[in-house]
């Protein structure tokens, strides 16, 4: 297992654990009162830790390289997952991931990014960053599912969009804009949940629903608490400070009404139980496409709409 630097008292337990395991096997020892002793304060400790976590260290679980990604999410919760490539005008881009999918019984168009478990597989998906191409895959499966009528789930994590001059003069501020047009408009359920990073226009290019939900160790902003830190302070130093101003946490979306639901992790993270964690989104899937589908589709664009040009607030001062 990998640990961050704020697990270090769960890590030097974990790390007597596998010692003990290790003696108890090589030696043939009866050690099982020592691992029982053991494991009990691994949870002790876990519950300390993350008891009360700060924004930054939440930023930091959003980003563990064993978090389940898109596809491993589709893996473990759908049947005959068939993905689907190209945004029929330029290419296919790999940071995004889409096609159908079976969800007991029900076709679901999934859509989502994808990072890499390796350098390899990173530089292949480009860390999660997509391209205008990207989006507009997204957007042709979101059509697709508009008029086969079937349902979109969009999971989001994405440091950003692709920031290079490639994506620029290939219109990317006009692909993400477009696609946050067009689902606004679609006539058929939309689930957005952030199961990673929920970065900027990155995230919201996949992130306009009928629902919106944040896994328990996630973020959502406009901006990472870097790069937030590096413009107003001129450095990465500031990063832990920044998080804590930018209100980026699930529980600071919710209490600002920007999302509907937070949706709990295992103790220590997503990637500690990711089986359980799948269970739990698709949980939180059927349960939202129950109320969802039986809405009239005029009346599902017209809440939705209502919706989001309700979020923020205005002040007139005279």
């Amino acid at each position: 297992m990998i640990f961050l630097d704020f697990e270090a008292p769960v890590a030097s337990l974990y790390e007597r654990l596998q010692k003990v395991k290790e003696i108890s096997q090589t030696e043939k020892v009866d050690l099982q009162s020592a691992i029982a002793d053991l494991e009990k304060k691994i949870e002790a400790a876990k519950h300390k830790v993350y008891k009360n976590l700060s924004p930054w260290q939440r930023v930091q679980l959003s980003r563990h390289p064993e978090r389940p990604y898109t596809l491993f999410y589709l893996k473990n919760m759908c049947e005959n997952f068939t993905e689907l490539y190209g945004d029929r005008l330029f290419g296919d881009d790999k940071a995004i991931v889409g096609g159908f999918g079976n969800l007991d019984g029900q076709t679901v168009m999934f859509i989502g990014h994808q990072k890499g478990k390796d350098t390899k597989s990173r530089q292949y998906r480009n860390f999660g960053m997509a391209n205008p191409e990207g989006y507009r895959k997204a957007l042709r499966l979101m059509k697709m599912a508009e008029k086969f009528d079937k349902p979109i789930v969009c999971f989001m994590d994405t440091p950003g969009a692709y920031p290079g001059i490639e994506a620029e003069e290939r219109g990317q501020a006009e692909a993400i804009a477009r696609n946050m047009y067009e689902m606004a408009q679609l006539k058929v359920p939309i689930i957005c949940i952030v199961i990673g990073e929920g970065a900027s226009g990155g995230a919201i290019g996949i992130g306009l629903g009928d629902r919106i939900a944040m896994l328990e160790n996630t973020w959502y902003s406009v901006i990472s608490p870097e790069s937030c830190s590096s413009i107003l302070w001129r450095s990465w130093d500031h990063k832990e400070k920044a998080a804590d101003q930018l209100k980026l946490t699930a529980t600071d979306m919710k209490e600002l009404g920007l999302i509907d639901e937070i949706i709990p992790e295992p103790l220590g993270g997503a990637h500690n139980d990711p089986i359980i964690t799948v269970k739990t989104v698709k949980s939180y899937i059927k349960q939202q496409l129950a109320y969802l589908m039986p809405i009239e589709p005029k009346v599902l664009v017209k809440k939705r709409i209502r919706k989001f040009g309700a979020m923020g607030k205005v002040e007139i001062v005279n």
